[in-house]
This record gives C-alpha cells, sequence and structure tokens, in this order.
C-alpha cells in the first residue's frame, strides 16, 4: 500500500564530501520514512555495502507515483551520472553541474508539489565556482529557481532559533546592504512563518543591532538607529511583539527575555552562538520560499570523507523537522 502524503526528497550535496555518507546513514535510521535521495546510486551501493550491508539502493525518478512499493531496508534513488570519478576528500569542479542540476531538478520537483519538503546534503561552494559557475550557496540558488523569492535563513537548535537579515556577504558590504525596506521584509517573513511552519501563535522577536552597542547612541554607528528601530517600532504598530535593535552581546542572554527568534544582521553575528549552543544537531532551514526546505548545519568535512566517521546527527535532525513542518499538510504527490 503506497503512503497518502508525497513522500520527501534529500539531495546528497558534494558527492566527495560525507554527504553521501549522512544519507546511507539516514536510511538505516530512518527504515520506514517514505523519501529518496538524488545522488550517485554506485556511490551509495558502495557505501551501503560498508556502512549498512541490509539496505538495498533501488533507482527510481523524480515521479513518486511511478516508483515500486518499498520494500523494509530500501533506499530509493534519483541517479546522477558524475563524469568524473568521486575520490572522497577531493571534489573534482567537472561534477559541479551535473550537482547542480540535481539540485535544480529536484526544487522543481518540490515546486511542482511532487515531493512535499526538500532536505539538503552539504555542497563545497568553492568547487563549484572553480567550475565557473557563479554560486553563492544554497539559499541564494533556492531563492532563484523559485522565482526569485525573498529567502530568510534561520538555524534551529533545540528552542533557539536564530534568523539572518544578511547571508553570505563580505562584512565590509553588510552596513551598506541592511536597508529599511529590506529588513521590513525579512522581519515580515519570519513572523508568518513562524505562525505558519512553527505554529507560534504570536510570535516575539529580538533584532539584534548592527554595531557594539546597537549603536551606542550614534557614537558607534547609525545604522541602529536610522534604519533598524524605525522598521522594529512600524512592525511593532502593526502588532507584531517585536524588541530592540539590542546589542547582540545581551540579545542571546536571559535579560532579553523569551524569544521565539532572534534576527541576527550577519551570518557570523548570529551562528556561532547557534552552533555552539547546537552543533551536530541544529537545522538550517530557509523561509520565504514556496517550497519547505531544511540543511545540516555543518559542511562537507572533506577531511573524514570515505573515513565512515561522519555524524548524521545534524541531517536527521533537518529531516525530522521537514516532516514535521509539512506534516499537517497531508497532501498526495
Amino acid at each position: 500500500m503506497k503512503p497518502t502524503q508525497s513522500p520527501l526528497l534529500v539531495t546528497a550535496g558534494e558527492p566527495a564530501g560525507i554527504g553521501p555518507e549522512l544519507c546511507v546513514r539516514l536510511a538505516t535510521l530512518r527504515d520506514n520514512a517514505d523519501f529518496a535521495v538524488v545522488a550517485c546510486p554506485e556511490q551509495l551501493g558502495t557505501l551501503a555495502r560498508e556502512l549498512a550491508p541490509e539496505l538495498s539502493v533501488v533507482s527510481v525518478d523524480l515521479n513518486p507515483l511511478d516508483w515500486p512499493e518499498r520494500g523494509q531496508r530500501t533506499l530509493f534513488v534519483v541517479p546522477l551520472d558524475y563524469p568524473a570519478a568521486v575520490v572522497p576528500g577531493r571534489p573534482d569542479p567537472r561534477n559541479a553541474a551535473v550537482m547542480l542540476d540535481g539540485l535544480g531538478g529536484a526544487i522543481d520537483a518540490c515546486l511542482d508539489k511532487r515531493f512535499r519538503a526538500l532536505v539538503t546534503a552539504p555542497l563545497q561552494k568553492s568547487t563549484v565556482n572553480e567550475a565557473g559557475i557563479p554560486f553563492s550557496g544554497h539559499t541564494e540558488f533556492l531563492a532563484e529557481r523559485s522565482g526569485g523569492a525573498t529567502p530568510v535563513m534561520l538555524l534551529t537548535a533545540g528552542k533557539l532559533r536564530v534568523a539572518l537579515a544578511t547571508t553570505h556577504l563580505p562584512l565590509r558590504d553588510v552596513a551598506d546592504t541592511i536597508s529599511a525596506a529590506g529588513l521590513g521584509a525579512v522581519l515580515r517573513i519570519l513572523h508568518a512563518e513562524l505562525i505558519d511552519k512553527f505554529a507560534v501563535a504570536a510570535p516575539r522577536i529580538v533584532v539584534c543591532g548592527l554595531n557594539p552597542h546597537a549603536g551606542e547612541g550614534g557614537h558607534l554607528g547609525h545604522e541602529d538607529a536610522s534604519i533598524i528601530k524605525p522598521v522594529v517600532d512600524e512592525l511593532c504598530a502593526e502588532g507584531m511583539n517585536i524588541v530592540g535593535p539590542l546589542p547582540a552581546d545581551t540579545a542571546f542572554t536571559p535579560a532579553a527575555g523569551h524569544a521565539d527568534a532572534v534576527l541576527a544582521m550577519y551570518h557570523d553575528q548570529g551562528l556561532p552562538v547557534l552552533k555552539y549552543a547546537g552543533f551536530g544537531n541544529a537545522v538550517n532551514v530557509t523561509l520565504g520560499l514556496p517550497i519547505v526546505r531544511t540543511s545540516v548545519d555543518h559542511g562537507t568535512a572533506l577531511d573524514i570523507a570515505g573515513s565512515g566517521k561522519a555524524d548524521a546527527g545534524s541531517l536527521l535532525a533537518a529531516f525530522d523537522l521537514a516532516n514535521r513542518m509539512t506534516a499537517r499538510a497531508g497532501s498526495g504527490p
């Protein structure tokens, strides 16, 4: 009997990293779950023989209605055919285009409602760029492929949720990128998604300042008073419960009070706190998209790829969160 819900789709990411191994481990940890992995089936078959000999790897396509009945200890794989041999720990730019094509096809299949969520293992951004393909990360690629949506990067670790006003930018560009319109859009998306995807009835959001001491009354920068504070005041006037801007060294302390999410102004302002709180079990969620996408909180770990030492905790957490976020929909493929 086939399931009534559409399945989840997982991308294995950089083939020379730990992503393929994590996907095999996921299959053993969630044996009864309905999902497929976009990857090289030969590579996953080799890994399965080493890590889970009882696991059977079966190739399928991106049309779940055509899938065979799933047997126990079965991993469905949507095949990718890499042109260069995959060597663990040594990414090859010649494989980058195929990897991205697989990711793009996975996104399209989720947009078409054939799958109810996308879970992504890490990829190696530098290798994609070395292949001559401009690429700044999953988040931006997802937004472009989804028709120019405004993506908001949110990481979760237990009860701690940290969203980012800007993502993968050099630090010197952050201040020039923050605008009232952009910040307002991010906060509206964060507020709406906390209600819709996380079932938080009345979200309370704490907003970090950009500068030390949130600008120290203008002595340490003007952006907190001239850009961030007016946006917070405007949204509070609309009925949202938003506090800030607070100094970043205060926003994450008990002094800030309970928060359903903290909005950091840039990547390394918020994520060190999040990863300290839950590294290895944290989840990256992209808000603002027409699909649900979750991911791991770590990179490709090339130094341990192929060693059998990879910890699947974060991928498992991402998979389970995607399941919870979409469980209420209950729609078939």
